[in-house]
């Protein structure tokens, strides 16, 4: 098997205060193993250091306006589907395995009020997601590229 890639949406802001979506790869990958006898597999250490992890279930209907992400953080829809919208207008809906990293801190109201990204649940079934929230500084506000 090839080196593989895994793409994910990057949700971060511009010099002007303004949010966007990127979609971006991750590429790093090495074949190791986890240990012991298990057989090498391919591994991409994203980041290390002090996180949290939550799962949470946005209920059928759920709509989180305007707001910043509170840290960086991915975010992995584990069942259902949900949408994030950013300042420039871009929407991106994603279902179970999907993955968004949150990095809109910094953002500025536009001239409607809106400061980050608006994110809600879309169909007839809740979304349940786990965030893995960052700790490091280094990871507020970042941009795409940060990860490989």
């Amino acid at each position: 098997m090839d080196r593989p890639t895994l793409s994910y949406w990057f949700v971060w802001t511009d010099d002007d205060g303004v949010t966007h979506q990127t979609k971006c790869d991750l590429t790093d990958f090495a074949l190791q193993s986890m240990g012991g006898r298990a057989a090498p597999q391919w591994n991409a250490q994203v980041c290390a250091g002090k996180s949290n992890v939550m799962v949470c279930t946005l209920p059928v209907g759920w709509v989180g306006e305007w707001h910043e992400n509170p840290k960086p953080q991915w975010i992995i829809p584990l069942s259902g589907c949900w949408f994030v919208e950013t300042m420039d207008g871009v929407r991106v809906e994603m279902g179970a395995g999907e993955i968004s990293f949150g990095a809109d801190q910094h953002s500025k109201p536009d001239a409607e009020g809106r400061r980050g990204h608006k994110s809600g649940t879309v169909g007839k079934a809740p979304a349940s997601l786990m965030l893995v929230q960052l700790e490091d500084p280094r990871f507020v506000a970042a941009r795409p590229g940060i990860f490989k």
